[in-house]
């Protein structure tokens, strides 16, 4: 069974996850000046919600340092890292992290995403969020999903809600954002949730 764990593991940090208007792939070398311009021009749509970087985190050496740690991340079965492309035109439009995989009794990741000003509010992260999260529990067997929004990001909060999370708190000064520490609404989807949603709404 750990044989078969490693194998899907392997597989999966190489995977192209495709929907109808998008795809998701891990990051490779080619994506550093579309990331670079990316990043930098949603920089003030974006500073609210991330911790707090300048134009140096949008370096090419800084995607660089990105793409061999999600790299040796995802070996090591610690964290995944997915872009996501519109598949139209192979713009990159955002992205998304698996991040602090904890295995054994816990069986659960957290999953933290962002995307670009210019490609905000048209369904594009509801989309990318239908296509991996079955993989997660499916590929990776995970049994809990987390994520944590702050409580005045309306449009994150909708969104978990949507795929269907389920709010259970608030996270006291979880996460430093935009130079402070910030408590954060804590969310979370369990696998077998995750499957009843699928069976009502085929059902449907």
């Amino acid at each position: 069974m750990k044989k078969l764990v490693i194998v899907l593991q392997s597989l999966f940090s190489r995977k192209r996850l495709v929907g109808k208007r998008i795809f998701l792939r891990p990051p490779k070398r080619r994506d550093a000046i579309k990331w670079q311009r990316l990043r930098l021009t949603s920089k003030n749509f974006l500073s609210p919600w991330e911790p707090s970087w300048d134009a140096s985190s949008c370096s090419r050496r800084a995607f660089m340092r990105y793409l061999k740690n999600s790299s040796y991340s995802a070996n090591m079965d610690r964290a995944y890292s997915f872009l996501i492309f519109k598949d139209k035109d192979k713009d990159l439009i955002g992205g998304i992290n698996v991040s602090n995989v904890r295995r054994g009794a816990a069986q659960s990741a957290s999953i933290g995403y962002w995307i670009g000003k210019k490609y905000s509010r048209k369904g594009y992260m509801l989309e990318a969020l239908k296509i991996l999260l079955p993989s997660l529990f499916i590929d990776l067997r995970f049994n809990r999903i987390e994520a944590a929004t702050l409580k005045n990001n309306e449009a994150s909060r909708g969104l978990l809600e949507k795929v269907g999370f389920i709010k259970e708190g608030v996270c006291r000064s979880y996460l430093k954002i935009d130079g402070k520490w910030q408590d954060h609404m804590m969310y979370s989807l369990i696998n077998q949730e995750f499957k009843k949603n699928i069976m009502q709404n085929q059902n449907n």
